[in-house]
């Protein structure tokens, strides 16, 4: 039977080893023992995938390498993530390689779906499969270049129902890569000439939602400034027919947060300062300090004490409807505001405490306060807080209060009274 491993079990690689176990034989490596003892019993600790499906998966979930011998197909799909000085940090991903060049054999192909800069796939297959092992791309080994186009909490959007782009090193191998993935996506393969094709649609794909998201924050800080409410604002615009209706956000997470910084790291090597992608990485990197700018002078105006504010935030995900706090910028957001308020509760029903307590360092309350806090921050437009509804959130909140929401979650405005 047709065996494939995928190394990296995390929001892409573990509903991809689901979809593919109907058809394949699957190995899902991770190095996170944790994690993999989790799997094993079925438990997904990122609320993505069910029990039962783990269990009916039939999935070897092991963090031993030597189960990844006698493999068809390699698929890595580890994350991606920046250094500090946002440069792209590749050592999972060279972890990876190294580890399947260990034991990558005649006609294998390997396959990668993580975010990379245009060229790195053939320069890390040359570095750990050509130079350490001395094989031969396209006689010894096949390569391919398959972006992952994974939402987190998006149950309709789901890696059946987005279309995948394909490419390959030669024509064995895309006809290979088709006949595996047309098996669990429905939506359809789109096929480049060259794998750096792919791979730069990839980075730009999430770019062009940086820089249009940035474009929308930074009328939010000027039209907060001029006491112009920013929703109504592009609530109006968005009746003409080609409007594009982008909301201000905390733009974090492992892809738009991240990819732009994949393309301009390369682009500077290049010769080239790209000046509109930085921008819009400045803007959107530093939207927690307008917000905090916008939050002080409103509170200001109802004649509060901000060092006596109790608040709350309504979410700590980087996105809605998810578990995923990578990369977050509500963090951000806490980090600067705890220094100016008396205190501040953080509450999101999505995500793992645990992994909250050892990532940040903070503890989330389990349920909010009635009537207890001066300011309500509405961050994310979970389905669980619109549930709840705007008239009980809004109830958590002292008689008098401020009530900001980024989002307009509940359509009532950024500062509904």
């Amino acid at each position: 039977m047709f065996k494939i491993s995928i190394i990296g079990l995390g929001y892409v690689g573990l509903p991809l080893a689901i979809e593919l176990s109907k058809f394949f034989k699957i190995v899902g490596f991770d190095v996170n023992k944790t994690r993999v003892k989790s799997l094993s019993k079925g438990l997904d600790i990122n609320n993505d995938i069910l029990p039962k499906k783990i269990n009916k998966s039939n999935i070897l979930f092991t963090n031993k390498k030597n189960d990844l011998a006698d493999s068809d197909t390699y698929i890595i799909t580890v994350p991606t993530p920046i250094l500090k000085n946002n440069n792209p940090d590749l050592f999972f991903l060279k972890k990876a390689f190294q580890d399947i060049g260990n034991f990558i054999t005649k006609k294998n192909l390997v396959i990668l779906e993580s975010t990379v800069y245009p060229g790195l796939t053939e320069e890390l297959a040359n570095k750990y499969f050509v130079k350490q092992r001395g094989l031969i791309l396209n006689k010894d080994f096949y390569l391919g270049y398959s972006p992952e186009r994974i939402n987190p909490g998006d149950k309709i959007k789901n890696i059946r129902n987005i279309k995948k782009i394909i490419s390959a090193s030669n024509n064995i191998s895309l006809k290979k890569m088709r006949i595996i993935y047309s098996k669990i996506i429905k939506a359809g393969l789109h096929e480049t000439k060259t794998i750096k094709i792919a791979e730069s649609a990839k980075v730009i794909e999430n770019a062009q939602r940086d820089i249009n998201i940035a474009f929308v924050n930074e009328v939010f800080n000027i039209f907060d400034k001029l006491n112009i409410d920013t929703h109504q604002v592009l609530k109006a615009a968005s009746t003409k027919w080609n409007f594009l209706p982008f909301k201000p956000g905390l733009v974090g997470g492992h892809c738009i947060g991240v990819d732009p910084y994949y393309l301009t790291y390369l682009s500077k090597m290049q010769g080239y300062h790209p000046d509109v992608i930085l921008a819009g990485r400045n803007i959107n990197d530093n939207m927690h300090k307008i917000i905090i700018r916008s939050f002080a002078s409103h509170a200001h105006k109802k004649k509060f004490i901000l060092k006596e504010m109790k608040v709350l935030f309504l979410g700590l995900a980087f996105k809605e409807n998810c578990s995923d706090i990578r990369n977050t910028k509500i963090y951000n957001l806490h980090k600067d505001l705890k220094h100016k308020v008396k205190k501040i509760d953080i509450f999101d029903p999505y995500v793992n405490h645990t992994e909250v307590k050892k990532i940040y360092k903070l503890k989330l309350i389990k349920s909010p306060k009635i009537k207890h806090y001066d300011a309500i921050f509405i961050l994310l437009g979970h389905k669980k807080f619109m549930s709840l509804g705007y008239n009980k959130i809004i109830n958590f909140g002292k008689k008098k209060r401020v009530v900001f929401d980024l989002k307009n979650v509940f359509n009532k405005g950024l500062f509904p009274i």
